[in-house]
């Protein structure tokens, strides 16, 4: 299975388990408990002190769902059921016992009383909102003070259980807490009084009973701080039967409702505090609404030994909270998630797109609260009921709760929150350090002095002052470079600059290229390099007045003074072996053995290539490509072709001794397609029919590079090689392999040995690819192993691109191989460049990751170079940098373009510098963060165990966050998982990484998979490698107007039976259609109204005159525009074998492979904070 995330905990045949299925889920902070007991009646009500009152807001209203949202989504009832303890007051004054039945919402003081821990209730009054506001830049999932995070959220005070030790000025609070035993809650099934509609098992339309939202009942659950809620009840549990149904709920307030879909209120840093109640299994499309509130995690959470001397501490720390640097204004009011202290009682305003203003989760989380996941026992807090840990002296300890996933931060909020907020405006790149929109946003780019995004993106845009700054916060410091991106229509290409037979300005001592960060002295005269301050003189022919600013009277009329992308014209002296290049040429090697011809994969290229022609790279659109070309056919022999125009009939030249190959013709071979048009026509036809007999099964590879190779050297010119092959190389020759495929080797020690080519030949022919300007791209066609690893050595080391088609068939599989023929031969490319990155003062290109060759320490070698390539540069620290003069980075990649011209392209990146953490945390980009560690995790393979490189990768994702819980954030309990605002989503892409198939892989994932995917990463951009790791999952319910369905996180239970959504991984686009899909829905897309006779097997949807049919046809196009690789469709129905495929992708959910869960991952993420902090 060639694909990148790991199927979901669903198991694959047997009945599948609602909601995040894992039985045990290790909660944070200790060992990890066993399956925790069901829950089982209504705890007593919370006792202890009365707590504060004050206004409570008005009920929520209840709003529909947001039109994004089909009820469908809803994978639990809504009605009256609630598993846990009962609904509390917000007053908490009521020491009364509370049936756990639904209690209407009362306007005075939000009830939120329940079994809580007694914690002596140290609140203040409720501080008011500017110092709400300021209290905090991080992003909290903590049960201290629960955070309200923007206008219309507040988090009920008393519904935070006294998670980890929530300030209190006395010692450490314990939790008494043993691990649960099983039996700790009686395992009767929930209390009838509302039974749990079954539900099919991809959380099916609500039964009616439901009310989207109803307006009581929100809060009803305590908050309490057991352990965060992370997967459906252990399948063993009774009252939960894995299949079909979601979980049955006992009766209570409907904490299930799915989140409104509105936009969060800006968080400056989240605060999760405290699990949420996970009733709600099936979230609306975009449940994720609004910031994540305080995740806490309490430590109470992990049931490991805590001390048991203390009672519970007050929820939240009593007077406002101690504040930590203060963020900068524009955080300011989201700071808010990190509230003081006291019961929030203030009336929020409502949040926009949220009716009436939901309040808040007991736990601090927004929305509509979910009520707990039946059969989790909890900790138990002294002062309180048994939460389900230990002994339960009530007869019906509360089941211990989950953490909510609508409570932890969400990509999809995020992901919509940068899209309203920045794709309006055009981005200009003038304003030095400032961090573009993100890659999945649409946005138009001015350039004004530095780089697009589009050809540069750093991880931190703020620079460490210092290497122990850097070291001590782990954040890696890098840039993905793509030197020959492609531009939107709407932005101009970098223009060109011809400065003559001077060739470019550079600076004498680093020879940096002139470029808007030199300064200009002495009346123009000189110019002072921004790169190492060495002043150089002006040429005459360059010299220009200053105006009154300092700056050149022509300074906006050069680009290389204004801009932060250009090219020059490079002179001879930039050329190899000081000559002007040639025109570049391309030759097909087509393998003709016995395999490549039944697939029908020679017939195919063939009669593509025919077309194709016309087609070459090519500058100007008018004229024609001077690209010559050549055909080779190969299996155990090489037969060369004479194409010369002045033949009648193409010649065939066969050269039977690949041990020693040499080119048996130079003039005819490689040629203009216009000349020799008739004869190269003629050829295309010949060879299907001259080979369609072979019973030739072994193939060479080797001498197959190397005559392509020594026909560009024979031709004096670069060039790139077109591969079509389909089989391990075993016939006698140089370069033949062994099947080396050994399942037994995966996962121990010596797996690392199985991405390592198998001899050093590869390595070496690449190396004289390199040389000379020869790029390969390789096309494969594989029934069995090829042995990626190795046969890909040469395209990744010269620039090129390994394509895979496993299980090629003609007709399934054409669209897709032509689609990628097409682009691979028409997009613009250079050929034979050098790379280099220079940088200022202080810090240093130290380590790079792509596919190219390097003979030295900073020339990145690449034999082609084509618009989709990038390559990613890790900066190191050499020496102090200044706050007053940033950092600069210039990349220049010198290249011959498809013409035949030598040119230099530029790219100019300044950088902020910092001497505080907390600018640092401010401005980074987690996109650019994951596609480096998923690229330096995928290299490492190679030479380290992939336990080993997941360790260290979630060890550095630890000490990131641990640094910044320690060194910026406001001070909180530990149980509080705090993150900063802008890498609130590294724990759910790390885990995405780490669960890929490359680091983790499941026992359908072949070692070529492997390979071909470690390999494909290597050179992906930021926008690809986001895609890859966290697919799109949009539902189809309305796709009228020009915009697209918001997507849904990619988990099962956003699934809904009766819908039909469309995935979208970078490499495969997946079309799930639900059981109970309405008939009308089936008809547009497939013209059949019945779900039994949807085929399939089809690749392509049905072209039906209908709105819906076209925009949806429209948007796969689009989608497919928009990647390097054709994306092949694939129908998906419910419950079919090919689910299993679909669900690998579903990367929040737990895979197959053992990967966690999202909920898991971040539980255990705040583990290992909370150690490295300890």
């Amino acid at each position: 299975m060639n694909v990148n995330q790991q199927t979901p905990m669903a198991s694959p045949y047997g009945p599948p388990q609602p909601g995040y299925g894992q039985p045990s889920y290790a909660p944070l902070g200790g060992s990890y408990p066993g399956p925790y007991g069901p829950y089982s009646g209504p705890a007593t009500a919370y006792q202890p002190g009365a707590s504060p009152q004050g206004p409570a807001r008005g009920p929520p209203t209840s709003a529909p769902r947001p039109v994004s949202t089909p009820q469908a989504y809803s994978q639990y009832p809504q009605g009256d059921s609630q598993n846990g303890p009962p609904p509390m007051d917000h007053s908490m004054a009521q020491p009364a016992h509370r049936s756990p039945v639904s209690q209407p919402y009362s306007q005075g003081a939000m009830n939120l009383s329940g079994p809580h821990p007694s914690y002596s209730q140290q609140y203040g009054a409720p501080p008011p909102m500017q110092q709400v506001t300021n209290q905090m830049s991080g992003m909290q999932i903590g049960s201290g003070p629960p955070t309200s995070v923007g206008p219309g959220y507040a988090h009920h005070p008393s519904s935070q259980p006294p998670i980890s030790a929530a300030y209190s000025s006395a010692a450490p609070p314990s939790y008494t807490q043993a691990p649960p035993p099983l039996s700790a809650a009686p395992s009767q099934p929930p209390p009838p009084s509302e039974p749990a509609a079954p539900q099919p098992y991809y959380g099916g339309p609500p039964p009616p009973q439901q009310q989207p939202f109803p307006s009581a009942h929100h809060l009803s659950q305590p908050f309490v701080s057991s352990s965060p809620y992370l997967g459906p009840p252990p399948p063993s549990q009774p009252q939960a039967p894995p299949v079909s149904q979601q979980q049955s709920f006992p009766p209570g307030p409907s904490a299930q409702q799915p989140f409104p879909n509105s936009a969060p209120p800006p968080v400056s840093q989240a605060s999760y505090s405290g699990p949420p109640p996970p009733t709600q299994h099936s979230f609306p499309p975009s449940s994720q609404s609004g910031p994540f509130p305080p995740i806490s995690i309490p430590p109470a959470q992990y049931p490991g030994p805590q001390s048991p001397s203390q009672p519970g501490p007050p929820p939240f720390h009593s007077g406002p909270s101690p504040r930590g640097p203060i963020p900068p204004p524009s955080m300011s009011q989201q700071q808010a998630n990190h509230l003081p202290p006291g019961p929030m009682q203030q009336q929020h305003p409502p949040q926009p797109g949220m009716q009436g203003g939901y309040p808040t989760q007991q736990n601090g989380a927004f929305g509509q609260p979910r009520g707990p996941q039946p059969g989790y026992a909890g900790p138990q807090y002294s002062g309180q009921q048994n939460y389900g840990a230990g002994p339960a002296p009530a007869p019906a300890p509360p089941a211990q709760k989950r953490l909510d996933p609508d409570s932890i931060p969400s990509p999809i909020q995020v992901i919509e929150d940068d899209r309203v907020n920045k794709s309006s405006e055009p981005f200009t790149t003038g304003v030095k350090g400032q961090a573009p929109p993100l890659v999945t946003t649409n946005f138009q780019v001015k350039d004004q002095g530095n780089a697009s995004p589009r050809f540069i993106r750093c991880t931190a845009y703020n620079m460490p002052c210092t290497a122990d700054m850097a070291k001590q916060s782990q954040v890696p410091l890098a840039a993905v470079i793509k030197p020959l991106a492609m531009l939107p229509p709407d932005e101009t290409p970098p223009y060109i600059v011809d400065h003559g037979d001077g060739g470019p300005i550079r600076c004498n001592r680093c020879k940096a290229y002139m470029c808007p960060y030199m300064q200009f002295i002495e009346g123009g005269r000189r110019f002072q390099c921004g790169f190492c301050s060495c002043v150089t003189e002006v040429p005459p022919h360059y010299f220009q007045h200053l105006d009154h600013t300092g700056k050149r009277v022509d300074c906006y009329d050069r680009p290389e003074l204004s801009q932060g992308s250009y090219e020059f014209v490079a002179t001879v002296d930039y050329c190899k072996n000081n000559k002007l290049p040639q025109p570049p040429s391309f030759i097909f090697f087509i393998d003709v053995s016995y395999n490549a011809v039944k697939s029908g994969m020679v017939n195919i290229v063939c009669q593509e290539l025919k077309a194709l022609l016309d087609y070459l790279p090519r500058e100007n659109p008018e004229a024609d490509s001077v690209v010559r070309v050549g055909f080779v056919t190969y299996n155990k022999v090489l037969h060369f072709y004479n194409v010369k125009s002045s033949l009648a009939q193409p010649q065939m030249m066969v050269v039977s001794d690949v041990s020693d190959m040499f080119l048996p013709l130079l003039d005819g071979f490689l040629v203009s397609v216009n000349d020799s048009r008739m004869v190269i026509e003629s050829l295309l036809d010949q060879i299907p029919e001259m080979f369609a007999d072979t019973r030739e099964t072994e193939t060479v590879f080797g001498p197959v590079i190397q005559a392509g190779l020594e026909a560009l050297k024979a031709a004096d010119c670069a060039g790139k090689l077109f591969v079509f092959h389909s089989t391990l190389p075993i016939a006698e020759a140089p370069g033949k392999l062994k099947n080396r495929e050994d399942k037994k080797l995966v996962g121990t020690d010596k797996e690392k040995s199985l991405f390592q080519p198998q001899s050093g030949f590869y390595s070496n022919l690449s190396k004289e690819c390199v040389a000379q300007g020869c790029c390969v791209d390789l096309f494969l066609f594989p029934n069995q192993y090829v042995d990626v690893a190795t046969l890909g050595v040469v395209p990744v080391s010269t620039g090129g691109s390994v394509y895979k088609y496993t299980y090629f068939q003609a007709e399934t599989d054409r669209e897709r191989f032509l689609n990628d023929l097409r682009r691979d031969v028409q997009k613009p490319m250079g050929f034979d460049a050098v790379m280099r990155v220079r940088t200022s003062t202080g810090i240093r290109a130290t380590d790079f990751f792509g596919s190219f060759f390097m003979s030295n320490t900073t020339d990145v070698e690449l034999a082609g170079l084509d618009c989709d390539k990038t390559v990613t540069v890790e900066f190191r620290h050499d020496d102090k940098l200044s706050e007053d003069t940033g950092a600069l980075m210039q990349c220049a990649v010198l290249y011959t373009s498809c013409s035949g011209q030598r040119r230099l392209r530029v790219h100019n990146m300044a950088v902020n510098c910092c001497s505080q953490l907390a600018d640092l945390y401010r401005n980074c980009e987690t996109d650019t963060i994951i596609n480096f560690f998923s690229k330096y995790a995928y290299r490492s393979i190679l030479n380290t165990p992939t336990k080993t490189v997941r360790d260290t990768m979630v060890n550095q994702c630890a000490q990131i966050l641990a640094c910044y819980r320690k060194n910026c954030a406001s001070p909180s309990s530990a149980g509080q998982l705090i993150l900063p605002e802008c890498m609130k989503l590294l724990p759910v892409y790390l885990n995405c990484v780490l669960k890929s198939d490359v680091l983790q892989p499941g026992a359908d994932v072949s070692l070529d998979d492997r390979a071909y995917l470690r390999q494909l990463l290597s050179c992906m951009d930021v926008s690809e490698s986001h895609i890859f790791f966290y697919p799109r999952l949009l539902p189809l319910v309305k796709l009228d107007g020009g915009s697209l369905p918001m997507a849904v996180r990619n988990s099962e239970e956003r699934l809904s039976k009766g819908g039909v959504y469309l995935l979208e991984t970078g490499l495969h686009l997946f079309l799930w259609v639900g059981a109970n899909a309405q008939q009308e829905l089936l008809s547009n897309i497939f013209g059949t109204p019945t779900f039994s006779q949807i085929d399939p097997n089809m690749t392509s949807l049905p072209e039906l005159d209908n709105p819906f049919s076209q925009r949806l046809r429209e948007i796969i196009d689009s989608f497919r525009s928009q990647r390097s690789r054709y994306m092949k469709l694939m129908v998906v129905k419910q419950e079919d074998k090919a689910e299993l495929i679909f669900k690998h992708f579903l990367c929040e959910d737990k895979s197959t492979s053992g990967g966690p869960s999202y909920v898991d991952f971040l539980c255990h993420m705040h583990k290992e904070i909370r150690q490295l902090l300890s």
